[in-house]
């Protein structure tokens, strides 16, 4: 069943449950946070009295399985059923065809700053408002680097440790100074593979899994050694010392003992899992997160990913709402989309469990009540990142092909050469 019937059928149903007509139907995510979010959003726009009533929301939500894609077909079919629908960074580009570029409130700027903004930009055009940001964050267990850092003896066998594994010999420092040399040290310290002594199983949790979503948990590494999906020509830059140094560290660490042997099958919730048994030290996962590690764990600390050569990043996405170019009430739409663009917008999105990325005040109005999204912002302000194609019409394609060819190098069935010439090769043809 494609969304059109679906939505079409749905929106049938609202309409006859409802005493009031909705004149601008909105396709939101469903389920989870970003729902309850947006009905929070949505009934506090409705309230306004400068509304009127052929220009109030109707929402509508479908399942999650096979979203991005049965959408693209109702989009191209040129559906009505709804007149603004959800986006995501890595789709925009799939959907532009089909969407309008949109212009948001004078606010936008200083609510969400020029970082956020970006994830929801294509070809230079606004395609969407930014709702739900995602990015990463190094979770770790400050009681074990604590006991580490003040024990002589064991900052001895830290230091033999990284001198044999990393050609390097490295003293214990803070997480807050962690370079990815210092990450993968504590993480051979902390693995009894390495280090029979260690009071956790493993050092650190690797996704491996052949699954596009653990590549975007990757890249934080390899950007932060200069690594990028192409030139400003379009040149593929797959092949450089920044992409190989990462993989190659990745693959030691699984080699060593470091991660769960299992880790080649391991996705969000399998590293959860294994962090929450106390049995890990640290880890890089999505800032989603959070609430489950630090309440697993008391003394679980979440800050940003280690730096590299070229600085300190992490891989940033957004969810977002566009305009459907075939809208039945495009003005009522705008309208919305802009509103929603504002201050009072994010604040009331935020507060109903929302996590939009906030700059600024706006972010600081909630230290309080989400001092969660005040550390998102602050990271996506000043780490963010999106690779270069990264919201193009390929670039789903793109993370599925190097989390096949990568996730096949890091368990042992082909070599480094030949993963980074079948992603080159497969990307040149996707983004070119």
């Amino acid at each position: 069943m494609t969304i059109n019937r679906l939505t079409g059928a749905a929106v049938a149903a609202a309409l006859l449950a409802g005493p009031a007509v909705a004149q601008v139907t909105v396709l939101g995510w469903p389920g989870g946070p970003e729902e309850a979010a947006l009905r929070a959003a949505a009934e506090m726009y409705n309230a306004r009295e400068d509304v009127a009533d052929e220009d109030k929301v109707e929402l509508l939500f479908t399942s999650r399985d096979g979203f991005f894609d049965k959408l693209q077909v109702d989009l191209a079919a040129g559906s009505t059923a709804f007149d603004a629908n959800l986006i995501a960074t890595y789709s925009i580009g799939r959907y532009a065809p089909f969407m309008e570029p949109i212009t948001l409130s004078d606010e936008a700027g200083a609510v969400f700053g020029d970082t956020v903004l970006s994830t929801m930009q294509f070809d230079g055009q606004q395609y969407g408002v930014p709702t739900d940001l995602s990015l990463h964050f190094l979770y770790y267990r400050s009681d074990l680097i604590e006991a580490l850092m003040a024990d002589e003896a064991a900052v001895e066998v830290y230091g033999d440790i990284s001198e044999e594994y990393l050609g390097e010999r490295l003293a214990p420092k803070s997480p807050e100074e962690w370079t990815w040399d210092d990450f993968a040290a504590n993480a051979l310290y902390f693995s009894q593979s390495v280090n029979p002594d260690s009071p956790t199983r493993y050092g650190t949790v690797l996704q491996m899994k052949n699954l596009l979503f653990n590549m975007m948990v990757f890249h934080s590494w390899p950007r932060s050694y200069g690594a990028d999906w192409m030139d400003a020509d379009g040149t593929m830059t797959m092949d450089s010392a920044a992409w190989r140094e990462a993989l190659e560290m990745a693959k030691m660490l699984y080699d060593a003992g470091a991660t769960p042997p299992d880790s080649t099958s391991y996705e969000y919730a399998e590293a959860n899992t294994a962090f929450s048994s106390g049995q890990v030290a640290a880890m890089v996962q999505w800032n989603a997160a959070a609430t489950e590690l630090t309440g697993a764990q008391a003394e679980t600390v979440a800050i940003a990913p280690p730096s590299g050569p070229e600085g300190r990043f992490t891989h940033i996405h957004g969810l977002g709402l566009g305009l459907n170019a075939a809208a039945e009430n495009p003005d009522g739409a705008r309208a919305f989309l802009e509103w929603l663009s504002t201050e009072e917008a994010a604040l009331a999105y935020a507060r109903a469990g929302g996590a939009p990325g906030l700059a600024g005040e706006t972010a600081q109005a909630l230290a309080e009540e989400r001092p969660d999204l005040v550390q998102v912002g602050d990271y996506a302000s000043n780490y963010g990142f999106v690779m270069n194609g990264a919201t193009s019409e390929s670039a789903l394609s793109v993370y599925e092909a190097q989390a096949q060819e990568f996730t096949g190098y890091w368990a042992g069935t082909q070599d480094l050469d030949t993963a980074i010439a079948n992603v080159t090769a497969a990307m040149d043809e996707l983004l070119n």
